[in-house]
């Protein structure tokens, strides 16, 4: 039977083929794609609310990242004076603040 099927020898592996800069540009546009889709918006976003807190002014309506809604009364450098109710004011840090409401809301 060994007559039929010759000796079967190894074949040594082919050379690689195509670009061999492929794997760089294709982690080149990943990282770009991951720059426009998630840092650029994020950053965007920590900007808008740096602005608005840099605005804030007394009288204006807000609400705080743990769901209060009150009056600005008094602004600090850190901190913010809300008036929740009427004769009921809490001091807050500025970063809690989260949005900027419009007037007449409470």
């Amino acid at each position: 039977m060994n007559f039929l099927i010759g000796t079967a020898w190894a074949q040594s592996a082919p050379a690689p083929q195509g670009n061999q800069y492929g794997f760089l540009i294709m982690m080149g546009l990943f990282f770009v794609i991951f720059y426009f889709m998630l840092i650029r918006p994020q950053s965007k976003r920590a900007k808008e609310h740096r602005a608005m807190l840099a605005a804030l002014a007394s009288g204006d309506e807000v609400v705080t990242g743990g769901g209060l809604l009150g009056k600005v009364m008094d602004v600090q450098d850190t901190f913010v004076t809300l008036e929740i109710s009427k004769g009921v004011q809490i001091k807050v840090q500025k970063m809690q603040i989260t949005a900027l409401m419009p007037k007449g809301t409470l």
